[in-house]
């Protein structure tokens, strides 16, 4: 069985969680997890411009083969909607950059894949991704984030591989 790498994101302008995991068959291995970071005090172009500098760095360094992105929930702050809309912009061009598989994942979603319930909270599924991945030692809850998102993407991955395969 093949291993594949998984990068996944949890995009923020302030904050980028990032979490990259190997996947073979139903085994799942911690690469590296981080926060990538801008200056709040510096102007929008030179945020994401930092963002992307980083975002690129990981990917060049940690060579996935997919990239799993959580998508936006907008509340009711639409200025923060907006900032978080050009994190996930800067998620998807560098992986587009990179020539990788790219996949979109809600909040919801991850969360009920990777805890059970698509309403846990941040803390239910930092402890579940320290349960699936227990070398992680993870404490950032946005690394948190972006690991379950990689988790999320590995468990629909291997569920449509099994599908494409009893349809063969």
């Amino acid at each position: 069985m093949p291993t594949i790498r998984i990068l996944g994101l949890d995009p923020g302008l302030a904050r980028m969680g990032w979490g990259a995991i190997d996947v073979s068959g139903s085994r799942l291995v911690h690469v590296g997890h981080g926060v990538l970071t801008s200056d709040a005090k510096a102007e929008l172009g030179v945020r994401l411009m930092a963002l992307h500098e980083q975002l690129a760095a990981v990917i060049a360094e940690l060579k996935p083969q997919a990239i799993a992105v959580e998508q936006a929930f907008v509340a009711k702050d639409p200025s923060a909607a907006l900032k978080l809309g050009h994190a996930r912009a800067i998620a998807l061009l560098a992986a587009a950059q990179a020539g990788l598989d790219i996949a979109e994942y809600a909040p919801n979603h991850i969360k009920k894949c990777v805890v059970g319930a698509g309403h846990a909270g941040k803390e239910q599924v930092a402890a579940m991704v320290r349960r699936l991945l227990p070398t992680a030692r993870v404490e950032a809850a946005d690394a948190a984030d972006a690991l379950a998102c990689a988790i999320a993407h590995a468990h629909y991955a291997t569920t449509r591989a099994k599908i494409l395969a009893a349809l063969a």
